[in-house]
């Protein structure tokens, strides 16, 4: 037999074990997401507070990200490694939205919000900061699995 026709016959035995539901996914997953706890940046308390510290993730995982500035300061999130290792799909802000290939920074002037929407692709531990405030405590960490 040709290796065609082997390949063939062990697909449709594949298809015929798990089903044609399983084999295949339905539609496009990166816009299931699931939403993650929002990224809070200061408070009234503190203009360094920080309600996340750690996000725990899956790979292959569609996720939306709320990140929201108090004003307190002027905020530049910055998570480099971790953008170079996701399908980055969208960031909304405003009444804007954005596609961009790779994200760099989400700078905040004043109080205000932005959403990201990603999936996560490589396993590992990444660091995500507030460029300058990172000795004040603003950082954390994605952890994918």
């Amino acid at each position: 037999m040709s290796h065609t026709r082997t390949m063939l016959h062990v697909s449709l035995m594949l298809i015929c074990l798990i089903g044609t539901d399983r084999l295949f996914a339905a539609g496009d997953l990166t816009r299931r997401t699931t939403p993650l706890p929002d990224l809070i940046l200061g408070n009234e308390e503190s203009d360094f507070a920080l309600s996340q510290s750690e996000y725990e993730l899956e790979t292959g995982k569609a996720y939306q990200l709320m990140i929201v500035s108090s004003g307190q300061k002027e905020y530049a999130f910055q998570a480099p490694d971790f953008f170079k290792t996701v399908h980055l799909r969208k960031v909304e802000a405003g009444d804007v939205e954005i596609k961009p290939a790779v994200l760099h920074e989400l700078e905040f002037e004043e109080a205000g919000e932005a959403e990201i929407f990603f999936t996560p692709l490589i396993p590992g531990r990444y660091a995500f900061y507030l460029k300058g405030y990172e000795s004040k405590g603003m950082q954390g960490t994605f952890v994918v699995r």
